[in-house]
């Protein structure tokens, strides 16, 4: 749909929107307050296409930023925070070890901190929509990785204790990781929406995913260079602070946008407080029921996704190339998926979110792939699976946006990351066991899987289109 050129709530100019931005202004009010021409609407009509009932003032300080520069200074912030919890995910074990560590108990601290990762979200989702504490629960968290991390570093110098300490330093980083993240989505998606939730996400994914790769490369240097991991983990404290300094910068210029969007959607003319968005926004214990639809699908979809951890098993089990060669392998993936988010967002926008319906079908053809003989036909395998990943953590959070009303948005990104977390070990179970038995098993299995997930998605395509 083309939008007028006056329709620039948020200093973004009409051609840099994305083709059907007027769905989400629900989620994106007030970001650049007083950069651009504000229109009134015709009285008795509802509010759309950028129409607001009056100026809103800035709570911010100082100038405020455009979205598109809010989406990339969370892909700063998500950069340089992947920089050091990536970075010391790759020497966890290790480090571990070097402490005294079995092999059972690197297991069971790793295993519990994904856990904790995934399952704590559902309670700070819910926190960060009930108090609109959204950025004390981001800065907390980030706090916590920025502070747990370094601190890996005195372990070896602290005897006995020091692999007690390593273990809770460990789990008190993953604990941060679940504190900010529903809180901190919320916050990109109220930015993303102004620019298109598809290339938001996208983008914020690409940055993303260069900080993950960033890291790990920069510990290996300070590892080789120092002969020690300590070292290394005590650099990483640069990054972290960085981390922390841009996302103070972002807080000080785009100021309370789920406060301002909530305060606008309610005094906005023709606020209707029976429409289907105001209906949803009093059910503050329930999410919609196109949602949990969503949800069902993204975990079948996530569930076929088999683990890079079987794909390398694979690789190097069956001698299809040498060790050395599977970080390389992994490090082309994590370039694939960001090139796959950028590309999906921008298709995301285009398409309305039916550009979805390609991943089951990306999905499906990893196993056939990556689990083949000859040395490129199972990397390209890896690059699809690599490129999968992508979309699932960019695209498939940008139609959540779109589904949720903007009050609950934290906590369907916490309960979100729960449900697909929960497939992902179900689907790596399942993986592992079925790849050992048989292999034309595994891939009819995650062929099966697909099929459900598009079914599914097709369904929430469908529900969502026809409520809009």
């Amino acid at each position: 749909m083309d939008l007028p050129s006056h329709a620039d709530v948020a200093g973004v100019s009409a051609a840099a929107e994305g083709p059907d931005v007027s769905r989400f202004r629900g989620h994106a009010f007030n970001l650049g307050a007083g950069r651009g021409p504000v229109r009134k609407p015709t009285p008795g009509r509802p509010v759309d296409n950028g129409d607001v009932a009056s100026p809103m003032p800035s709570d911010t300080v100082g100038q405020s930023w455009s979205p598109w520069r809010v989406v990339a200074g969370f892909g700063a912030v998500s950069l340089a925070a992947d920089m050091v919890y990536e970075g010391a995910r790759s020497v966890t074990g290790p480090l571990l070890a070097s402490l005294g560590a079995s092999a059972v108990l690197v297991g069971l601290v790793s295993g519990a901190g994904e856990a904790m990762a995934l399952l704590l979200r559902i309670v700070s989702g819910s926190w960060a929509d009930r108090s609109g504490r959204y950025w004390s629960l981001t800065f907390a968290g980030y706090a916590m990785t920025a502070i747990c991390v370094p601190a890996l570093a005195i372990t070896p110098f602290i005897a006995g204790a020091g692999l007690a300490l390593a273990c809770v330093l460990i789990l008190g980083e993953r604990v941060g990781k679940a504190v900010r993240s529903p809180s901190k989505t919320a916050l990109l998606a109220h930015a993303a929406a102004v620019v298109g939730l598809g290339r938001g996400f996208g983008v914020h994914k690409a940055l993303d995913q260069a900080g993950a790769v960033a890291g790990p490369l920069l510990v290996a240097a300070v590892t080789a260079a120092a002969g020690a991991i300590w070292p290394a983990m005590a650099v990483l404290a640069v990054p972290g602070a960085m981390a922390l300094l841009i996302l103070a910068w972002i807080r000080r210029s785009m100021g309370d946008p789920v406060k301002r969007g909530d305060e606008a959607a309610q005094t906005g003319a023709g606020y209707d407080p029976e429409s289907r968005q105001g209906r949803l926004s009093k059910s503050h214990g329930r999410l919609p029921v196109v949602f949990w639809l969503f949800a069902a699908a993204s975990a079948a979809t996530t569930a076929g996704l088999v683990t890079f951890a079987v794909i390398a098993y694979h690789l190097t089990q069956d001698h299809v190339v040498r060790v050395a060669a599977v970080p390389l392998i992994y490090a082309a993936a994590m370039a694939a998926a960001a090139l796959a988010a950028l590309g999906s967002g921008w298709l995301f926008d285009r398409t309305r979110g039916r550009v979805l319906l390609g991943l089951p079908l990306l999905v499906a053809a990893v196993p056939a792939l990556a689990f083949a003989g000859s040395p490129l036909i199972a990397t390209t395998g890896a690059l699809l699976w690599g490129a999968a990943g992508g979309v699932l953590d960019s695209s498939i959070k940008a139609l959540v946006a779109d589904l949720v009303p903007a009050s609950r948005l934290a906590t369907a990104y916490g309960v979100f990351a729960a449900v697909q977390g929960a497939a992902a070990i179900g689907g790596g179970v399942m993986a592992g066991a079925l790849y050992e038995r048989s292999l034309p098993l595994l891939i009819s299995a995650v062929a099966v899987t697909q099929v459900v997930a598009l079914v599914l998605l097709i369904a929430t395509l469908h529900r969502h289109q026809s409520s809009v």
